[in-house]
């Protein structure tokens, strides 16, 4: 191998020479402070647990911390008879990151690399590991397939990397993982990358890694520098819209949107394929390779927008992402964490979106708490606001600034000869404007944010609206309340009484929330599809809502104490049941109680007189009582009659004879058996 040269290279100390000078071909500048930190004199040989940021640039880290282990003094891999490292991700797209980052940064060293991910074809993926493979990357599940069926030999392992090891353990991932690290060796190398340590990855740790060096790299008081984020209050069944305008007001090269579930990603999709938009979806419903033309579509500028849910986008790396929107709040914090890494890598500047119902805002508001986040709290853009940005775009057009060619001289004469300016500059700003969708007229402003107390206030003078739908139609307020929120711009506080009836319900709206209800609504008075909404003057119609708003409540008697019941009280006065018949004119109280019957012979039970029946049957007879040839009471109890057997001589089932036991006679005359010896 030719000697690396050391001029015109920028200076990466402590990083092995091959890789230095696959970092100065791509274009590295300095290192992050994450590949920074692994290159401590302390790392040298340790196990690694290792928090950092999306984005932060952790693949590259954990290829410049393995170097030492997987490369010979001549600077090439060590050669084995089996991969001697193990990239472990939790989806494919990760996974094939990690092979296309360490195949540049491992090419001077001459490392050959295969990667095992589900929805690959398995007999290629075994083929490539079977030509001498140093490095793979898989996925957990197609990982342990193959060390079950002896595809993969771990013996050789001298290295085993968990990225994002905190997603993983919520994807499912626990025992395959547990499976892979404890069929490698156990003299090697454990590497645990993820955005945060929660006590999981934790006790992880300590089980699989011996004395790992802890290196964190997140401010664990201020928030990414390079992502701004923007918190967008929005009615509840006005997101779509406030996306489009997001969209349209930022124009990124590259955005991507988060959905919780596959339907809605579908539904937005659909939505927004029919307004004009270059848009690709995500989710896990999709084979490999509809996903990786998805990605290509978004790399080489052919589609704008990508839909995906949490799982599916796991490990995208789009390198003009600019611009990211939670369509749904995230669950956690550490989801939240990991969508918004998308945007904002190795030094660039992206937008975090989130798109918050005006009801979900308190629940938000304790979410970027905890994760430690300043949000701005402001609504969408308008369509007016939108339109005085596309303006400025148009003023600010980098092609009126350039200037012009002699090809163009020729036509841009005669352009201005045969046109007036005014109408030059009409069709420039026609042809701008032809490719982009208008702007959507969004719902008014949510309600102001006010701390309102807990306990709901009475409504004094609630108002009622009928809803064409009753118990014929399977009407529940479980399903009512939430619909009504939704399309209303209501909370749950603004809401009443539920009436359902047989065939339309009844709502008592609180007076100050009817108004934008029913402008929420529109002339249409539809809420769902099947759901008319009409608004009653005065209390509806009926004997439940006769006089007031509310039904009566039933007026019950006060509560005796417990010791006035035990002393009699008002007891005394009430006659007593008489259970036998009037005696001589006695009645009521002066009767005299009446007489417990005696008790007889217990009657013999049922089971016991079938027994009786069938001896009967059979021509045995029954056994005698007590006192007739037996033993009596007056014997004593240890007294025996001349027909009295003890229990041990009963008679065996069968044939009527007792087998000869040792040192006992049989019934049938026959010499008692010796004991045997012991």
């Amino acid at each position: 191998m030719a000697e690396i040269e050391s001029t015109d290279m920028t200076e990466f100390n402590g990083v092995n020479p091959a890789l230095a000078k696959a970092l100065d071909e791509r274009g590295f500048e300095a290192l992050t402070p994450v590949q920074e930190a692994v290159l401590d004199p302390a790392c040298d040989g340790a196990d690694l647990l290792v928090s950092a940021q999306t984005g932060s640039g952790k693949t590259v880290a954990f290829g410049i911390a393995g170097a030492p282990t997987l490369l010979g003094d001549d600077g090439r891999v060590v050669q084995a008879e089996a991969p001697v490292a193990l990239a472990i991700a939790p989806t494919r797209e990760l996974a094939l990151q990690i092979k296309a980052e360490l195949s540049w940064l491992y090419r001077e060293a001459g490392a050959r690399l295969a990667t095992c991910v589900g929805g690959m074809d398995m007999s290629r993926e075994r083929q490539a590991l079977s030509r001498g493979a140093n490095i793979v990357a898989g996925t957990p599940g197609r990982l342990r397939d193959h060390i079950e069926r002896g595809s993969f030999d771990t013996s050789c392992l001298k290295l085993v990397v968990l990225d994002e090891a905190d997603e993983m353990l919520d994807m499912g991932f626990r025992e395959d993982l547990e499976y892979i690290l404890q069929a490698a060796p156990r003299e090697r190398r454990t590497f645990l990358f993820s955005a945060t340590v929660p006590k999981p990855i934790a006790n992880m740790a300590k089980r699989f890694q011996k004395d790992a060096v802890r290196i964190d790299t997140v401010d664990s008081k201020g928030q990414h520098a390079d992502i701004d984020y923007q918190a967008l209050t929005v009615a509840p069944n006005d997101k779509e819209n406030a996306i489009v305008n997001v969209l349209r007001y930022y124009q990124p090269q590259n955005a991507l949107i988060f959905c919780s579930t596959r339907a809605t990603v579908n539904h937005m999709t659909s939505r927004f394929a029919n307004r004009g938009i270059a848009v690709v979806a995500l989710s896990g419903d999709l084979n490999q390779n509809a996903r990786n033309h998805a990605l290509q579509a978004m790399r080489d500028g052919r589609a704008q927008v990508c839909i995906a849910t949490d799982v599916a986008a796991r490990g995208i790396d789009l390198p003009n992402l600019d611009l990211v929107v939670h369509a749904d709040i995230p669950r956690n914090e550490e989801a939240l964490l990991h969508r918004s890494g998308r945007t904002g890598r190795a030094g660039r500047k992206g937008i975090c979106a989130l798109i918050v119902p005006h009801n979900w805002r308190k629940r938000t508001e304790r979410l970027l708490k905890s994760a430690r986040i300043v949000a701005d709290w402001t609504p969408p853009p308008t369509a007016a606001q939108i339109r005085e940005k596309d303006q400025e775009r148009l003023v600010d057009n980098d092609a009126l600034q350039a200037p012009i060619d002699e090809d163009e001289r020729s036509v841009v004469d005669r352009l201005v000869e045969q046109y007036q300016p005014e109408q030059l500059a009409a069709a420039y700003m026609r042809q701008f404007m032809q490719d982009k969708s208008a702007p959507e007229e969004l719902l008014s402003e949510a309600p102001k944010h006010k701390d309102k107390p807990n306990k709901r206030q009475d409504f004094e003078d609630g108002v009622w609206v009928s809803l064409s739908v009753g118990r014929d139609h399977n009407a529940e307020p479980r399903w009512i309340l939430p619909t009504l929120c939704r399309a209303g711009q209501l909370t749950k506080k603004d809401i009443g009484a539920i009436r359902i009836h047989q065939r339309e319900t009844h709502v008592e709206l609180r007076k100050e929330a009817i108004e934008d209800f029913l402008a929420a609504v529109g002339p249409s008075r539809k809420i769902e599809k099947t759901i008319t909404v009409d608004r009653l003057e005065g209390l509806p119609e009926g004997p439940r809502y006769s006089g007031s708003a509310k039904p009566k409540q039933r007026d019950y008697a006060k509560k005796r104490p417990f010791g006035a019941r035990k002393q009699g009280g008002d007891r005394d006065d009430r006659p007593r049941r008489n259970f036998r018949p009037e005696e001589d004119g006695a009645t009521g109280a002066d009767a005299a109680p009446a007489k417990k019957p005696k008790k007889g012979k217990k009657k013999p039970h049922k089971k016991k007189l079938a027994r009786a029946a069938a001896k009967r049957a059979k021509g045995n007879p029954l056994p005698r009582e007590k006192g007739e040839g037996g033993y009596s009471k007056s014997d004593g109890p240890n007294s025996r009659g001349p027909k009295d057997k003890h229990p041990r001589d009963k008679k065996p089932k069968g044939n009527g004879q007792t087998r000869n036991r040792p040192g006992r006679a049989g019934n049938d005359g026959s010499a008692p058996l010796k004991r045997r010896k012991k």
